[in-house]
């Protein structure tokens, strides 16, 4: 089969691979359908992720459709068209019981990660009972890409750690695929405004269509203190993971208020607890559990959220570094989301 796979830093390429197979009785191999390329993807290839290796094939997102399943794999069959989450889980160790599926014992982030990944032909999905969905038969297939990973992952880590509430006031700062996935799902909350940063002014243009109250370019700080009266934000998210931007949410933030943490960050930050603490202020981080994805799923179903809406680019899946070369060029190419599709 072909995959596209990791050779260290900076070294990727669309090679030939041995098609997976079972090697435990809970496991399922999936012909992939629909993946795409996720930020962290670009952070393995700066080299942020060391535990990813040579040879290892990337992505934890995907839809496609059962071709084998082992001999303890009771609730996926043969022939199902199922949502591949990023997230491993076995469903019994202590941590999955507490719902912290990101910490399984035996799972977690794996995909792309410490195992083979989506970004293939075929991958073989361990636990699959409980890292695999079946999708509804009319479910737009681009959509449901954006539920392995990005829609969970501003719901979960965005919207639910920053406890978005009733009236507050958000800052997300950061556009990209997640600080808009998280846009989309904290309306679920009904906060009284949004504030999107971002220096990019095409993905503030789909963060205000996604209904975004504010759009801020240039001098965040000083913007969002005009805009709150000098109050600051009830909830700042970052969204990019970068040291700067996680600097702007401790300034922004007001008393009372919680930072939440979302962007996979490669090097160390200043964290200013000298101002924070006297501020009654939460910050939280964390890896996405998953363990919204079904209510998640009902909702995209309904028509109450489409984030379909978020795919700019698509390409057949053996383009794939045509793919990466013009999602690396984000702000260039105006692109958020890539859509592969193999079929």
């Amino acid at each position: 089969m072909k995959a596209l796979v990791y050779h260290g830093p900076g070294q990727r390429r669309w090679e030939d691979k041995p098609r997976p197979g079972i090697t435990k009785p809970t496991d399922a191999v999936v012909r992939i359908t629909h993946t795409t390329i996720c930020g962290t993807d670009l952070h393995i290839l700066k080299g942020d992720v060391p535990a990813v290796e040579d040879g290892r094939i990337l992505g934890h997102e995907g839809v496609g459709v059962v071709e084998e399943v082992g001999d303890g794999v009771s609730h996926i069959q043969v022939g199902d068209e199922v949502l591949i989450s990023c997230i491993t889980s076995c469903g019994r160790c202590d941590y999955c019981k507490r719902g912290l599926y990101a910490h399984c014992r035996d799972g977690g982030w794996i995909l792309g990660h410490l195992i083979d990944g989506t970004q293939a032909e075929y991958v073989r999905i361990p636990h699959a009972d409980n890292s695999l969905h079946r999708l509804p038969k009319d479910m737009d297939r681009a959509a449901a890409v954006m539920l392995s990973d990005i829609l969970p992952t501003g719901h979960e880590i965005g919207a639910l750690n920053g406890e978005v509430g009733l009236g507050d006031t958000v800052a997300i700062v950061g556009a990209g695929p997640i600080g808009l996935a998280a846009l989309m799902t904290s309306r679920f909350y009904s906060p009284a405004r949004i504030i999107m940063v971002d220096p990019d002014e095409n993905r503030l243009a789909m963060a205000k269509q996604l209904g975004a109250t504010d759009t801020i370019a240039r001098e965040p700080i000083d913007a969002i203190d005009e805009l709150t009266n000098g109050e600051g934000v009830d909830v700042a998210m970052e969204a990019v993971g970068i040291p700067e931007t996680f600097d702007i949410c401790q300034r922004i933030v007001r008393p009372g208020g919680h930072i939440a943490n979302i962007g996979v960050h490669g090097k160390s930050v200043e964290f200013r607890l000298q101002d924070l603490w006297i501020k009654n202020v939460t910050v939280r981080t964390g890896l996405v559990n998953t363990n919204t994805t079904p209510v998640l799923m009902r909702i995209v179903e309904a028509g109450g959220v489409e984030p379909a809406g978020l795919v700019t680019h698509r390409f057949k899946l053996d383009d794939i570094e045509k793919a990466y070369d013009i999602f690396s060029e984000a702000a260039k190419e105006q692109a958020i989301k890539m859509l592969l599709t193999a079929e």
